[in-house]
């Protein structure tokens, strides 16, 4: 299917005000990029590096003022996404070297204190497929998407206390669940279609049978029409926009993604 995404950011900068922003996606297996547009008003300098889970990154330093960032992206994505029951776990030691990072307690998924959970939600379920779709039934049916949430930046352990959360907060727990079960789990921030309120989308992906499959709590059946802008351990690595300096909220910001009936000219 063929989407058209985008986003307008808006902020009222007091003093120069460096930024970093997380927020062009990049062709991969699952999405192919035909057209894409990036502007910055007031018009800066800008430098875009990749970070080290290959995320592009730009790099730019705002004027006092008003500072708008508008992107749009035709991309041709998937319709559905894999589903396999059945995959095994993969054994830690046959783990390819840059996965290993996925295993390990983050700040926001805390996964040495969710062992025995883990475990006693995935009991007598076939290791591998099964019990990451065990733990993302489990979260569904046991902790609230609201994305309405007045509870901020929750880790894994907070999102299990307060029983709800906006869908970062849902991945978070569902990470940390995964590592604690030694599979290798990943945040993954984009764009879902039709998702209800429109806003930037957060869901995890887990390493089982030998590659990444997506998992996404806040969704009632496996979905496809994503974009991915940006894969990390946990929030702290996929946060479309750090700034440096006095504390910046955007004044205004709005998430598009819109149905294309045909490929773009």
């Amino acid at each position: 299917m063929w989407l058209r995404i985008g986003c307008s950011i808006t902020f009222d900068v007091n003093v120069t005000t460096p930024f970093i922003l997380m927020l062009r996606p990049r062709n991969g297996i699952h999405q192919w990029i035909a057209r894409e547009s990036y502007t910055l008003k007031p018009s800066v300098p800008a430098i875009e590096y990749t970070d080290n889970f290959g995320n592009l990154c730009q790099r730019l330093v705002a004027p006092p003022g008003e500072f708008t960032i508008q992107t749009s992206a035709d991309i041709l994505t998937s319709d559905s996404i894999d589903v396999h029951f059945g995959a095994p776990f993969e054994e830690v030691q046959n783990l390819p070297d840059e996965v290993l990072t996925y295993l390990l307690p983050t700040r926001y998924c805390e996964s040495d204190k969710f062992i025995e959970m883990g475990q006693e939600i995935v009991s007598g379920v076939l290791p591998g497929y099964d019990q990451v779709a065990a733990i993302t039934d489990w979260i569904r049916n046991n902790i609230r998407f609201n994305s309405d949430s007045s509870h901020f930046q929750m880790s894994a352990v907070e999102v299990n206390i307060q029983r709800e959360g906006v869908c970062r907060e849902l991945a978070h727990l569902g990470i940390a669940l995964c590592r604690g079960l030694c599979i290798p789990a990943r945040m993954v921030v984009g764009y879902l279609h039709e998702l209800k309120p429109m806003d930037f989308h957060a869901w995890f992906e887990a390493y089982v049978g030998g590659r990444w499959y997506t998992f996404d709590p806040t969704q009632n059946r496996p979905k496809g029409g994503r974009v991915t802008v940006a894969y990390g351990r946990d929030a702290a690595d996929v946060a479309i926009f750090n700034q440096f300096g006095p504390a910046l909220f955007p004044r205004e910001m709005s998430v598009r993604v819109e149905l294309l009936t045909s490929a773009p000219e």
